[in-house]
């Protein structure tokens, strides 16, 4: 026997214990001692004046990131992962791989737009993410820092433990920092039948429930946040949920299938946006970042499009005199299209929109929609050529009552049908409640789906595409909301996804005075929007007075940019205000370059814009239901020039407590660095344009 051995048996048993116990010890200490000296490794990127960064470390193994602006917190430490189906949930066990890094400074053109040029600088960072367990499957994250916010999204590579991606929630987080005080939110509810057609809710972010974006904050110390999302491509949409406290979740919109995302590897996610500004005009310029994180255009030649404003048949519906389908109110006559045809000659209009034309209205989930068919009181060849003769275009409707699959299996027919008949825009709408679109598989069953399902976001792609080899331009109501996708395909050039003018005829309750100027640092940061003003009658429905002014109605021109702006009243009613249509008539529609000179959300905004290529400048101020004098800083103007200011303003004893109607035309000379000082009636506004006098 060995000397050295024990002697009792029970001893040499608990001598092998012990050395079990402790071998089981260090085999499993030894990889958290690894995993702990991981935690601590960060990679960082920041802006390009170094203000804003973006950080990515792990904890406890769950990747997370934060932001921050001048060194303090904007997005406090954040976690992230998917649920994935068939595969778990990834996001413990995570270590992150070597980063690279990239700097970007470019300048584009846009084809049309808020500004001509868009500066796009920024720093990358690009992380893989592997799991240290199960099959290490590898995530990449990639984060661009702009000088005005962060957008970063998730790669996933192509790899054999992760091919068929089904993913049943994103688990992207975004815990507000609150820099000491109350955070205010301004937003709408996600998942409910209206879809985007809510009316803003300003609250503490702790109030907020399940939100769409953008939604924007504004944080004690006056800095402003807004959280969205750039290029949705073949992905859901996400909504915003609050978990706790001021963190929250993205939620992705439902889907009819157990999945709500289904890729194939490999593919990128859409990016997740952080915009912020010192203050709400600087709020508004950040939004360029939503743009820059799309791809580049890939229509080589758009100059079949011209922005332009628009008449239509289409508030007639709305005041309940006419109807979209026919009988004896029906509204889309050939006689009514003639009618509207020579107003828009007559009056510098590009094109009139025809809604209520086709055969097929209204059906229950427009299953008997026709997008090649006119009703008998609708001439579309005898209207097509009469306004071809007069100079006028015809803008295009296609409703669809939700039915994406019925559209799509039309598609090629409707959009060969008006590109025949020279019709180079179309209104299209979803008029369903959210979670009431149909599609059609290919096996011929029906499924529902959400507007803002990865099924929509692929079907509008599939439109625009279409619509783009048939040289057509898109006007989406009832839409997914943008996320820039302009700048991929410029001829979605407008959209609706907000409470229009529509509610001012029938909403209970119409847009208040606050609506816009909330939307402009809300809804507007993520693109154009159809508002529809110019409702100079300020009358809707059996008479119902428009919590608005005169003044005010032209304001929203410049204050709320589209590339196609409607006239939207009757044309009788603007033979009745020919100061209002004078304006109407000049404003411009396409934009060299814009700056929101003031505002404070939900209370006043005031936009200047200057013409595409050309040297006036538009303005336009609009205000809540409080009455404010504005002192306008021409210091943007070039130095020494002089200009003709026209002002259409609120009248003495206006807004909507007094006269709404009364309004005074005016000119003025001013110089840059003049301070041109202007009063908004509650509920009111102003509009003007500035153009050079030329020395004599």
């Amino acid at each position: 026997m060995d000397h050295d051995s024990p002697r009792h048996p029970f001893a040499r048993l608990a001598i092998l214990a012990l050395g079990l116990a402790l071998g089981l010890a260090l085999g499993l200490a030894l990889p958290l001692a690894a995993a702990r000296a991981q935690e601590p490794v960060a990679h960082r990127v920041c802006s390009p004046d170094a203000r804003t960064c973006f950080a990515l470390t792990t904890r406890d193994g769950v990747p997370t990131y934060s932001v921050t602006r001048d060194g303090q917190p904007v997005i406090a430490p954040s976690t992230f992962g998917f649920m994935l189906r068939g595969a778990g949930k990834w996001q413990h066990g995570v270590e992150l791989g070597e980063a690279s890094r990239a700097s970007h400074s470019d300048t584009w053109e846009q084809p049309w737009g808020e500004s001509r040029l868009v500066a796009n600088d920024y720093n990358e960072l690009r992380v893989p993410m592997v799991e240290r367990v199960r099959d290490r499957r590898t995530i990449e994250l990639v984060a661009r820092v702009f000088d005005a916010g962060v957008g970063f999204r998730f790669v996933f590579p192509r790899q054999e433990s992760l091919a068929d991606v089904r993913i049943d929630e994103e688990l992207t987080e975004f815990n507000l920092a609150a820099a000491g005080g109350e955070v205010e939110a301004w937003w709408i509810p996600g998942g409910e039948w209206n879809r985007y057609e809510y009316l803003y809710r300003r609250t503490p972010a702790r109030e907020v429930g399940t939100a769409h974006s953008p939604i924007t904050f504004r944080r004690a110390d006056g800095l402003h946040v807004a959280i969205h999302e750039a290029a949705l491509v073949d992905y859901a949409a996400f909504w915003l949920q609050r978990i706790e406290g001021q963190r929250f979740r993205t939620r992705l919109a439902p889907s009819s299938q157990p999945w709500k995302v289904r890729r194939t590897a490999p593919f990128a996610t859409p990016w997740r946006t952080i915009l912020i500004g010192e203050d709400a005009p600087a709020l508004h310029a950040a939004s360029d970042l939503i743009l820059n994180l799309n791809a580049p255009s890939r229509i080589a030649d758009m100059s079949w499009f011209t922005p332009h404003k628009y008449i239509g048949i289409w508030w007639g519906m709305h005041l309940d005199t006419w109807s979209w389908n026919d009988g004896p109110k029906h509204g889309a006559t050939t006689e009514n299209a003639l009618r509207y045809i020579d107003f828009a000659a007559e009056h510098g209009f590009g094109s009139v929109l025809v809604e209520g034309w086709n055969k097929g209205w209204w059906s229950e989930s427009g299953r008997n929609f026709r997008f090649a068919e006119a009703y008998p009181d609708f001439d579309i060849e005898r209207v097509a050529a009469y306004a071809r003769a007069r100079g006028v275009e015809i803008m295009g409707h296609h409703e669809t009552a939700g039915n994406a699959g019925l559209y799509e299996r039309q598609l090629e027919e409707a959009l060969d049908y008006y590109a025949r008949h020279g019709i180079h825009a179309v209104k299209t709408g979803y008029v369903a409640d959210a979670g009431m679109v149909l599609r059609e598989d290919a096996d011929g069953s029906e499924q529902w789906e959400y507007h803002d399902g990865q099924f929509m976001v692929r079907h509008h792609a599939l439109v625009a595409e279409r619509a783009a080899a048939h040289r057509i331009a898109i006007n989406a109501h009832e839409p997914v909301k943008d996320t820039g996708l302009r700048r991929t395909w410029p001829n979605l050039v407008t959209r609706e996804g907000a409470r229009g003018s529509e509610y001012m005829a029938w909403g209970e309750p119409p847009n208040p005075p606050e609506h816009e100027p909330t939307l402009l640092f809300t809804r507007m940061l993520s693109g154009p929007f159809d508002l529809t003003p110019g409702i100079v009658s300020l009358e809707g429905r059996d008479g119902r007075p428009l919590p608005n002014t005169l003044a005010r109605q032209l304001a929203l021109y410049v204050v709320i940019y589209s590339p196609l702006q409607m006239a939207a009243d009757l044309p009788e009613n603007y033979a009745r205000f020919p100061d209002a249509l004078a304006f109407i008539e000049q404003v411009p529609v396409d934009w060299e370059r814009t700056r929101v000179l003031a505002g404070e959300i939900g209370e006043y905004a005031v936009v200047a814009r200057q013409r595409r290529d050309g040297q006036d400048w538009w303005i336009g101020g609009v205000t809540d239901s409080a009455r404010r004098t504005i002192a306008i800083d021409l210091g943007f103007l070039p130095a020494g020039r002089s200009y003709r200011a026209e002002i259409w303003r609120d009248g003495e004893g206006g807004g909507i407590d007094g006269d709404r109607f009364a309004m005074v035309r005016e000119t003025r000379t001013v110089r840059a660095g003049d301070r041109l000082s202007l009063t908004m009636e509650a509920g009111g506004g102003f509009a003007l344009s500035l153009r050079p006098v030329e020395a004599r």
